[in-house]
């Protein structure tokens, strides 16, 4: 199985090590699934990791290494050229809806809009993912 993980779920990763998010992390370094990233992706990311509410609980040192971590091990796909053949509502998540559907991988966000494209678009909270992991 290939998935595209939303940069909202990997932060949830780090900020809630119990949480599906994390559990997630775990399942893909045990070999469960393949991770697909992109420059993009990894570039929102490191943004995001930056914001100064996430600086007080995640260290310059730990993003660096964890971006890094995740280009290493995950596929790295092209960004994508094109708009999606399913928008979000929210333009700024549509690499993701791009980047998975150019990988025909599911994508797994947190995200309500993303979410709310359930029935057009192959888009799974971490919880179902980990539910369809155990499958």
């Amino acid at each position: 199985m290939r998935a595209v993980l939303d940069p909202n779920v990997i932060i949830s990763a780090l900020l809630s090590p119990e949480g599906s998010p994390a559990r997630l992390l775990r399942a893909w370094q045990q070999g469960e699934f393949e991770l697909i990233v992109s420059p993009i992706l990894l570039g929102e990311l490191a943004t995001a990791l930056a914001y100064p509410k996430l600086r007080k609980r995640i260290t310059c040192e730990e993003a660096r290494r964890l971006v890094e971590w995740l280009a290493a091990g995950a596929v790295t796909a092209g960004d994508p050229g094109e708009q999606p053949p399913i928008q979000s509502p929210d333009p700024d998540d549509d690499y993701l809806i791009a980047v998975a559907h150019g990988e025909r991988a599911l994508l797994v966000s947190g995200d309500k809009h993303l979410l709310g494209l359930a029935g057009d678009v192959p888009v799974v909270s971490p919880a179902e993912f980990l539910v369809l992991l155990e499958r």
